[in-house]
């Protein structure tokens, strides 16, 4: 079976993520790894399974990646395909899940496609590698839900890997099998 794993990122932390993903289906699968630009072109005929990574910034999902899904909704809920959410948001126990996620569960409701299965991850901040506005912009937020505001770490990382795992796990052996 070939599987698209198709993402959006800010700061490498969802393709970090997708490429552990990767790892696990690479097993069973052969998997493309795309990012998703404003002028990638991605034929999902070539594909029989499809999985979705995005990031949140400044609370919105990427549009880029919106206009994808809007675009192709009809051929992603044609075939097995799954959804996965990050935000630093989810590093709390209770915002962690699609249902419980703000971001992800708006996400969701505003789109025409309906992934099989879904998730949302913890990401990461990288204070050092914001420009002058973003760090102060994102330490604000963090410091308003009592998060880590030390600009001085070089990677504040959430990222539950057990829980990627498990996702990945589920991936492979129910969704896509």
């Amino acid at each position: 079976m070939k599987v698209l794993l198709l993402y959006t990122t800010h700061e490498k932390q969802t393709l970090k993520i997708m490429q552990r993903i990767k790892t696990r289906l690479d097993e069973k699968f052969d998997c493309d790894l795309i990012e998703l630009l404003p002028d990638t072109q991605v034929d999902l005929a070539k594909y029989q399974a499809a999985l979705l990574g995005c990031s949140i910034r400044y609370g919105f999902y990427s549009k880029v990646m919106k206009k994808f899904i809007d675009n192709n909704y009809q051929k992603l809920n044609s075939m097995p395909s799954a959804f996965f959410g990050v935000n630093v948001v989810a590093r709390k126990p209770n915002k962690n899940t699609p249902e419980t996620n703000l971001y992800t569960k708006k996400f969701l409701a505003k789109i025409a496609w309906k992934p099989t299965i879904t998730a949302v991850f913890a990401g990461a901040l990288y204070y050092p590698q914001y420009n002058w506005f973003d760090r102060n912009m994102i330490r604000f937020i963090m410091w308003l839900g009592k998060g880590d505001t030390d600009v001085t770490k070089p990677v504040i990382e959430y990222t539950d890997w057990s829980k990627v795992d498990e996702f990945a796990t589920k991936l492979y052996t129910e969704t896509y099998s």
